[in-house]
This record gives structure tokens, C-alpha cells and sequence, in this order.
């Protein structure tokens, strides 16, 4: 896990918090979930396509690319928003599944899940041990507000089922992040997420980045080259 400072406080409300692009979208789109406790766009980059050169500069995909290499692009991306009174929390656990344009039975991929405009998949291990996760937080992040909590290199050893986690071995890091800051890490990453306590607001861009070529007619249903 690797946090940056790249300053993106002068993004938010301008653009994709105008009321027409929130209203449109949460009316007429399963890609958009609202409740008292969260407001998230799935898809997002594809959503609300006028934020991809905003969000995805030079700099940001030099700074991916120089932690995994090159041929990095963007294949799945969210925006959470999580209220100030939010009780919404997210227990330990990987980020086990990519996005993929069809259902296809194809040697190491599975279980499959549907959602909204797209189908869910956990590929095989090399798939997801190479992807990268790049969070932009729009808002500043506190452990009492949401910050992620990790287990330090749980990347490392697989898939990790949480039930399984050893705390007599294991440690627990949580990740401030200023706002403007930017957070990556290993899709693998043991990592949850808390309620708010201190009534402040989270707003976080997630992007996930692949350099994997996808087998046998299999495609990333969020693709942008």
C-alpha cells in the first residue's frame, strides 16, 4: 500500500455533482445506488465520461505504471460517497472479482456473478496478484471517518479468507489520506472499512488498473485504452 499526494481538491462539485448528471443517472441507471448511507456510481469513468481527463492524468498513470510496469489501463472504476451520519461499514475481505463484458466458461475463472451492465468473475490468481487499485480521495480521510484499515501483506499469501485471519500473527495499519491524496494497493489487500463517527463527509474515486490480456473471447467490460 502506497499513499501520494496528488492534489485533486479543485475537482469535485463542477462537474459530476451538477444536480442535471445526478439526477439523470440516479433515475434511469442500475449503475447508481443511493441509500442514507451511500451514494456509489459502478462504471463510473463510463458513466460520467467527462471526467476521464480530469481524473486520469499523465501523472497518475505514470505513478501506476511505476509500481507494476508498464501497459497499465483502466478496467473497473466506482465513486463512493458516504454521507456524514453514515453506519455504513465494509467488514475484512479481498477484492476478489474483475469486470468482464460476457459470461463464458473459460478454464480458471469463476464462481460468476451478475451486475448491473456487466458480469463479475474472480479470474485466476496471476490476474488479480498484478492488477493495481488507485484511490483518489476528494475529502480528507480519518479513521474516524471511514479510512481503509489493511492487513499489512495479505497480498502476499493468496486468497485470504478473513475468517481465517490470525491477529496473534497478523497487524492492522489504517490509512489516513489527506484530500487531494491518492492511495494504491494490491486488489488483494486484506482491507475494511468503518463507520463514520465524526460526521465528516468521504468522497473516493476507485480505479482499478490491469496490464493482463484476457483469454479466449473474455473482455474488461470498463476497457479504456
Amino acid at each position: 500500500m502506497i499513499t501520494f499526494r496528488y492534489d485533486f481538491r479543485r475537482f469535485p462539485c463542477r462537474l459530476f455533482f451538477r444536480k442535471r448528471i445526478c439526477h439523470h443517472h440516479s433515475q434511469s441507471s442500475p449503475t447508481f445506488r443511493r441509500s442514507a448511507d451511500l451514494f456509489a456510481v459502478r462504471r463510473f469513468l463510463l458513466e460520467v465520461p467527462e471526467v476521464q481527463a480530469i481524473v486520469l492524468k499523465k501523472e497518475l498513470l505514470q505513478l501506476v505504471e511505476s509500481i507494476g510496469g508498464s501497459g497499465y489501463v483502466p478496467v473497473k472504476s466506482i465513486y463512493f460517497d458516504k454521507p456524514p451520519a453514515s453506519n455504513w461499514y465494509v467488514a475484512y475481505h479481498q477484492d476478489l472479482t474483475i469486470s468482464v463484458d460476457q459470461k463464458k466458461e473459460v478454464e480458471g475463472f469463476g464462481p460468476w456473478t451478475v451486475k448491473p451492465g456487466q458480469f463479475a468473475v474472480q479470474p485466476p490468481l496471476q490476474v488479480l496478484e498484478s492488477n493495481i487499485t488507485l484511490r483518489i480521495h476528494l475529502d480528507d480521510t480519518t479513521a474516524e471517518n471511514g479510512a481503509l484499515r489493511v492487513v499489512p501483506g495479505s497480498h502476499r499469501k493468496g486468497i485470504y479468507r478473513p475468517e481465517t485471519i490470525d491477529w496473534q500473527q497478523e497487524t492492522e495499519d489504517t490509512c489516513p489520506v489527506p484530500a487531494g491524496g491518492v492511495m494504491l494497493m494490491r486488489p488483494l489487500l486484506l482491507h475494511a472499512s468503518g463507520r463514520t463517527t465524526n460526521n465528516h463527509r468521504r468522497r473516493v474515486i476507485h480505479i482499478e488498473f490491469s496490464n493482463q490480456l484476457l483469454p479466449e473471447g473474455l473482455q474488461w467490460s470498463e476497457l479504456l485504452s
